[in-house]
Order: C-alpha cells, then sequence, then structure tokens
C-alpha cells in the first residue's frame, strides 16, 4: 500500500520523487567568507551598522525612533482558532468562495458531494492565489488564481481523494486554473455578479495561443498539436500580474505534479530531471487522460511552465502563453516600465535553490498603441548576487549558453545554470515600489541551503541574499537598479527583513532588528505594495506555533514601511490556511485577500467543507484602506 503522500508541500513531494544531492561546497564558501555573523550585519538594511543603498533609507536604531509611523492600524496578536481577525477599526466578509456559482445555471454548492462535474467549469475555482482588479468600463472584475486542488475536499466519494473515474478528473481540471468574475459593492457588502458577461471560467481544457521563441518548436508538437502553437490549458497558477495594458499575467507553478506515466518502463527524457516530471502524477490524470500520460504524449509538460496572458475585458478573447518570459516554477509576475518605455517582467522560480529572472522588452510601450509583440520580443535575463552588495542580470544569449533562443526558453533553468546563476532560497513574489525605483523578492524558506544541491546539480552555498544554512524562517531581499533604471544589468542589494524567533534564538535565526516579539512570522510568500508605498507581507509558513515557530500562531499578512522597516501584524487567517492574493477595488477603499485551504471548517462553520475564498477588508468608516 503506497504512503499518503497528499499533505506534502509540492518542494517536498517533488524531493521524494527526485533526491536533491548532498552537497559538498559548504565548507569552502564558509572558509572565504570569514566573518558571517558580521558579514549579516553589513547586508541588513535595519540596525546598527546596516547597509544602505542610498535611497534614503535609515540605517540606524536612533533615527527610525524618531520617524513618525505611516502605518494606521494598531498591530493585532497572533491566533490560532478557526477564523480571521483584523485590527480594531475595520471589518471583513467573504465575496466568493470555491463553488459559488458564477452563473445562474451552475448548481449551489453541496457540502456532501464538494459540488458536481457539470458545474465544475460554472463556479469560482479552488485554492485562490493571486489576483488584480480591473475596470472594464463602470464594471469591477476581478482575475483570480485557482492554483491547485484539494482532492479530499472535491472527491469526498472516494479514498484519500483519488480519482476513480474521468469524471473526478474533469472535476479536479475544472476547478483549477483562473476565475474572471465582475463584483459590485452593495448594501450588504461585495458580491459577484451572477451571469455578468465578463464572467469567465479558464480551466486546464481552456484552448491557448503558444508565441515567443519555443511557439513551433519541435519540443512543443504533439499528436494533437502537430504546429507547436496551441495547447489546452493552463495550471497550478500560483502568483500573478497586471500589464499597463490591462491584461492579467497568470503564472504556471508546479505543473510537473500533474503528469505521469501508465507504462511503469518509460524511459524518460532527460531533460524532465530538472523539472520534476516523474511516473506519477499528484492527482491520477494519467490515468484516465492521456494527454497527461507522458508514455503517450512526451512533449506536453514542454508546454507547460509558462505565464499566460488574459484579456478580463474580452471573454472571448484566447489566453497566451508568452514563452519569451521562460519556463520554470514561476511565482508571479511584478510588470514595470523603464523610462524609455521599455517592459520589464521581474520573476522568481518558486524552488529550493532556484534562480531569479528578468525580461525586458525590445519594443517601447505607448498608451493606445499595439502591444502584441512587448511580452514575445525581448530578452530573458537572470540574476547574480555577489557579497560585496552588489549584482548583475546576465542577459540568457545563445552566446552565454549555447542554446538556442527556443531552448533557452523551454529549459531556462538550464541556461541560468550555465551562466552561474545564484541559487536563491525559493524566491516567491516580487515586488516593485511605487514611489522608489527598488524591488522586493520574498525568498520563503529553504531546508536545504548549504546541505544540498538543487535539481540540476548546482550547489547552493550560504552566501549573498541567502546567509542562513538550513534557512527554516525566510528572508526579504530588496535592491536598487542603477541609474534608477530597471533595464541596468548592475544594482545594489540588502536585506529589508530576515525572518527569524528572537525568542528562541540568539543567533541569526533571531532574525534582523525589525524582528520583535509583537510581530513574529516565518516565510514570507505574497507582495503587493498599495498605493501609499507601504509593502504587504503575506505568509505561507509553519503554524504549529511550537519549537522554532512558538509565538508565530497562524499564517498572517503584516505591512511593513520600506523607509523606516517597520513592519506590523495585520490580519491572521484560519488554522492550516495560507493568506494569498491581494488587490483593492478603484476606489481603494476595500482590500480584496486571499485565503487558501483553511483545514478549520471556514467560512461556513462546524459539520461544512472547508472553501478557500476571497474576503473583503474595509474600514469602519469606509476611508481608503491603501
Amino acid at each position: 500500500m503506497k504512503d499518503d503522500t497528499s499533505h506534502l508541500s509540492w518542494d517536498d513531494w517533488d524531493e521524494l520523487q527526485s533526491p536533491r544531492a548532498e552537497t559538498n561546497g559548504f565548507d569552502d564558501v564558509v572558509d572565504s567568507a570569514m566573518n558571517r555573523r558580521g558579514f549579516i550585519g553589513r547586508v541588513l538594511a535595519f540596525g546598527s551598522g546596516a547597509a544602505v543603498m542610498g535611497t534614503g533609507l535609515l540605517n540606524s536604531s536612533a533615527a527610525q525612533a524618531q520617524v513618525i509611523s505611516r502605518i494606521g492600524f494598531t498591530p493585532i496578536p497572533t491566533s490560532t482558532d478557526a477564523t480571521i481577525h483584523v485590527p480594531d477599526g475595520y471589518n471583513w466578509r467573504v465575496v466568493s468562495k470555491w463553488g459559488q456559482p458564477l452563473f445562474s445555471d451552475a448548481a449551489e454548492f453541496d457540502h456532501t458531494t464538494g459540488g458536481d462535474v457539470a458545474s465544475s467549469n460554472r463556479v469560482f475555482g479552488e485554492n485562490t492565489d493571486g489576483m488584480e482588479l480591473f475596470s472594464v468600463g463602470s464594471r469591477q472584475v476581478i482575475a483570480v488564481n485557482n492554483e491547485y486542488a484539494n482532492p479530499k475536499l472535491n472527491l469526498p466519494h472516494t479514498k484519500d481523494g483519488v480519482p476513480i473515474s474521468a469524471n473526478d478528473v474533469m472535476k479536479l481540471q475544472n476547478l483549477q486554473g483562473v476565475t474572471v468574475m465582475e463584483v459590485i459593492e452593495g448594501n450588504s457588502g461585495w458580491d459577484i455578479v451572477v451571469d455578468s458577461p465578463l464572467n469567465r471560467r479558464i480551466t486546464h481544457n481552456t484552448p491557448m495561443k503558444i508565441t515567443g521563441p519555443a511557439a513551433g518548436h519541435d519540443l512543443l508538437m504533439t499528436s494533437a498539436d502537430p504546429t507547436g502553437r496551441t495547447v489546452l490549458g493552463t495550471m497550478n497558477n500560483c502568483g500573478a500580474g497586471k500589464t499597463p495594458w490591462g491584461t492579467y499575467l497568470t503564472c504556471e507553478e508546479n505543473f510537473n505534479g500533474y503528469f505521469g506515466s501508465t507504462d511503469e518502463t518509460f524511459e524518460k527524457p532527460a531533460d524532465y530531471a530538472r523539472y520534476g516530471i516523474g511516473l506519477e502524477g499528484r492527482y491520477a490524470y494519467e490515468k484516465f487522460d492521456a494527454r497527461f500520460d507522458v508514455s503517450e504524449n512526451p512533449n506536453e509538460p514542454h508546454r507547460f511552465g509558462y505565464i499566460v496572458e488574459i484579456d478580463p475585458a474580452n471573454p472571448k478573447s484566447t489566453p497566451i502563453k508568452r514563452t519569451a518570459l521562460g519556463r520554470f516554477k514561476h511565482e508571479n509576475a511584478a510588470v514595470t516600465l523603464a523610462p524609455n518605455g521599455q517592459v520589464v517582467v521581474y520573476m522568481g522560480d518558486d524552488e529550493r535553490g532556484e534562480f531569479m529572472y528578468k525580461y525586458i522588452s525590445h519594443g517601447l510601450y505607448t498608451p493606445g498603441g499595439d502591444t502584441s509583440s512587448l511580452l514575445d520580443d525581448g530578452q530573458l535575463y537572470v540574476a547574480k548576487f555577489n557579497d560585496d552588495l552588489t549584482g548583475e542580470w546576465i542577459a540568457l544569449t545563445p552566446e552565454a549558453t549555447g542554446m538556442t533562443a527556443a531552448e533557452i526558453a523551454i529549459f531556462s533553468r538550464k541556461a541560468g545554470s550555465k551562466v552561474g546563476a545564484t541559487t536563491m532560497d525559493r524566491p516567491e513574489w516580487v515586488a516593485v515600489n511605487p514611489h522608489a525605483v527598488e524591488c522586493y523578492c520574498a525568498l520563503t524558506n529553504n531546508k536545504n541551503r548549504g546541505l544540498k544541491t538543487n535539481a540540476g546539480g548546482d550547489e547552493t552555498p550560504v552566501q549573498g541574499p541567502n546567509p542562513r544554512e538550513a534557512n527554516k524562517y525566510g528572508q526579504i531581499v530588496r535592491w536598487k537598479p542603477e541609474n534608477d533604471d530597471h533595464t541596468s544589468a548592475g544594482f545594489t542589494w540588502d536585506l529589508y527583513v530576515m525572518a527569524g524567533n528572537p525568542s528562541v534564538h540568539n543567533d541569526t535565526y533571531a532574525g534582523s532588528d525589525n524582528i520583535n516579539a509583537g510581530n513574529l512570522f516565518n516565510s514570507p510568500d505574497g507582495m503587493m505594495f498599495d498605493s501609499t508605498g507601504l509593502l504587504w507581507i503575506q505568509t505561507d509558513g509553519d503554524d504549529k506555533n511550537e519549537g522554532d515557530f512558538v509565538g508565530m500562531g497562524n499564517n498572517q499578512m503584516l505591512a511593513g514601511d520600506p523607509v523606516t522597516g517597520q513592519i506590523e501584524r495585520f490580519l491572521t487567517a484560519p488554522n492550516g490556511a495560507e493568506v494569498t492574493g491581494l488587490t483593492w477595488s478603484s476606489d481603494r477603499r476595500t482590500m480584496f485577500v486571499g485565503i487558501q485551504h483553511p483545514d478549520a471548517p471556514f467560512p461556513d462553520g462546524e459539520g461544512k467543507l472547508a472553501r478557500s475564498s476571497i474576503v473583503a477588508i474595509k474600514r469602519d468608516d469606509n476611508a481608503p484602506v491603501g
């Protein structure tokens, strides 16, 4: 009898299928670093002796104390219960939850069955994640990812949530992808506009175009698509992004877990190893849908792991996979513009020891101009961080990598390894400061740091913005491009915060100086700036509230001031839930927050299935919340 692996994180599941090699370079790195504690003191942005990047950041505790706090709420304590908590003067209400109808022909949610198959692509999807709000005329539309399934909840008639029929697989495929829905605020709060002409579900079976360097390549051709230019579906949609021209970017992350083989003797292509593609998928798709059986369709996995562009204003539009942005476990896509109008997209590859990337368009964005090629025609870069607090973006060109442009797009990880990119502690969301030319990336954690290689065999030494061995808490790295230009190759960097627990540790695992008993957290994940320049930090970490994590409680959302380093807790989630996805109404008076995979019977109460949800948070006086 096989062990139940449904409780494993995607990273742990990957490493169960493909164990990582022990590293052998750690001692050399320690020797060359001389005094690690002194180095960490220099890279931290806040505290005595901290590094300053020349952006007006304060670097002493005394100077910070003189700054009036811009965080306009009373911080809340941790929680360990089954509901949401927000500060006094604020309120919250559920807007949408898994299985809630988008159309009047969809059945109301049934807690005994987890909903029916016929309605599964006509309702709000499962496991809400990254999201953005769009104003379409006078309408407000939220595009939100539905990252993955919870089969034990979605298929309660099965043993341990393992599909037993093609209908079960179809239901899971329909519940994932993207939900596009119009929302409206009434007397009782925000609700879905049922039957809105803008409502749409995008699932594992929605037709899509493939564009960019990989389009039409032999590795993307299948019997169903001999052109290599069309594909069905998008999957494991994690973080998101928003373009200046009003489209939604959804990011395919752990796509590898959807593929398997009905032939145990199938010899996997060599390129599968770096992306963790094995012979058994997490959802048994391969047993009922031949498209996911790699022994029959070995090129199908090459068609996933990209960023997909969706037009929320046109429900009949065809989503487009933009291969120029690379293929890896995309977390989010932080889009900004250079001073000359070039489009810049920052991206993280959310796996232990993988890389950070940047894309720069060759063309320029002009409002109302042609944007069709801006995410196809450009250059992909990978980040290298140095211990002297500088770094560079290395262009992934055929000359630098020995690979063709198409191969770089399909095997971006391999290209990054070839040019010596810095292995990172699971780079999650990237956020670009709207009031300063600087960026932040959540490095959520990495238990393998300094101990094991990444999937490609690259060493993961303790260095640069990854300064702790077996990093269990995570940190947020910040960088400033040279010449205040996001197209610059060079940058300087520091650490905005290093999460830790000073009640348990008195070394680097205690965290940076802006961590204290009142704001403890671990595993920063989602991040978004609001219009005032506050950085909102969402966590997806260990919520056992014991041992190394005592005093941290459930997962949470905090607000951070980039100037002073102050970080305060704003929201706590139900037991077991991740806080992920954040956007605002057009008038900034409502904050929409995602609550994913609660273990508690949230939000419907005891005896009901737990349902991932989006909640609307407002101030009691209806003033702006960001």
